[in-house]
């Protein structure tokens, strides 16, 4: 059963499975992808402890080994519910027998979702409650849809820093190595499908912490993020929706081995440490 919260112009819903947000709507239109298993079954899935996928679906902590499929176990998990209003509401994973045996330590990830006016804000915190150092992965993969509502002429994402940077495309799903010219001309990308033919692009640095989507007219969507370096744009080819993907880690590389450590941007949370992410979504 989803949860409800929202403003008088913006509301979501939000499943205890994954706590995954599983509509936005704004002035009673829909923003966020609706799920559909004909291109992607998911909306706005958080990725945990991994983000991406592991070479053979292999992950390794110190050397000892576990099978985990792409993206990690949260986005699959039920979550507990342990706060909300009408406006908020934060959801809770912890440690089980289930996950400590793939992924073998204490932990707690809580993710919070708020609603202030136009402004939807998605908060995960991670704990490390083990005795050890915590290797891990953290990431966001809201779906919206494209064309957004209302909305007419080209599409484009615009970076708030105007920055260029470079790409790099996943192979056989792990990270590339070379490191291609960026699509970014000043900052500003207009989307096309024939971007997404070789799967997603990803941008391990230098697309700063926010950016605009939107199109020549209709409503425009400025996202701000903390303490996630890295984006990724996907489409499912011929859906009606682009990814907006904010992370802190990524996919492995191949022959880099399977230790969770080793995969580009990682975090290794010292033992009773945390650390938050977070992004938001504005209607301008």
């Amino acid at each position: 059963m989803t949860l409800a919260i929202g403003s008088d112009t913006l509301r979501a819903t939000i499943s205890p499975l994954g706590a995954e947000m599983q509509s936005l709507e704004w002035q009673g239109k829909p923003l966020l992808w609706n799920g559909d298993a004909a291109f992607w079954a998911g909306r706005s899935p958080v990725l945990f402890p991994i983000v991406g996928r592991a070479e053979g679906d292999v992950i390794a902590v110190n050397g000892r080994a576990a099978e985990m499929k792409q993206h990690g176990f949260a986005r699959r998990s039920t979550f507990d519910l342990v706060e909300a209003s009408e406006t908020a509401c934060t959801f809770v994973l912890s440690d089980s027998d289930a996950t400590r045996a793939v992924y073998p330590f204490a932990f707690r990830l809580s993710l919070t979702h708020r609603i202030a006016a136009n402004r939807l804000s998605v908060t995960a915190t991670v704990e490390n409650r083990d005795d050890t150092p915590m290797p891990f992965g953290l990431g966001f993969h809201p779906a919206f849809l494209w064309p957004l509502p209302g909305a007419e002429g080209a599409h484009r994402i615009t970076l708030d820093n105007r920055g260029e940077p470079a790409l790099v495309r996943l192979e056989g799903g792990l990270i590339g190595e070379t490191k291609l010219p960026s699509p970014f001309v000043k900052g500003a990308l207009p989307l096309t499908p024939a971007q997404f033919t070789e799967d997603a692009m990803i941008f391990p640095e230098g697309a700063g912490e926010g950016l605009v989507y939107a199109a020549d007219t209709g409503p425009r969507l400025h996202f701000r993020f903390e303490n996630l370096p890295n984006l990724a744009l996907w489409q499912k080819p011929g859906a009606p929706f682009i990814c907006i993907e904010p992370w802190h880690g990524m996919a492995a590389r191949a022959g880099a081995g399977p230790e969770i450590a080793a995969r580009p941007y990682s975090l290794t949370l010292a033992a009773g440490d945390t650390a938050t992410f977070g992004f938001s979504v504005e209607v301008i």
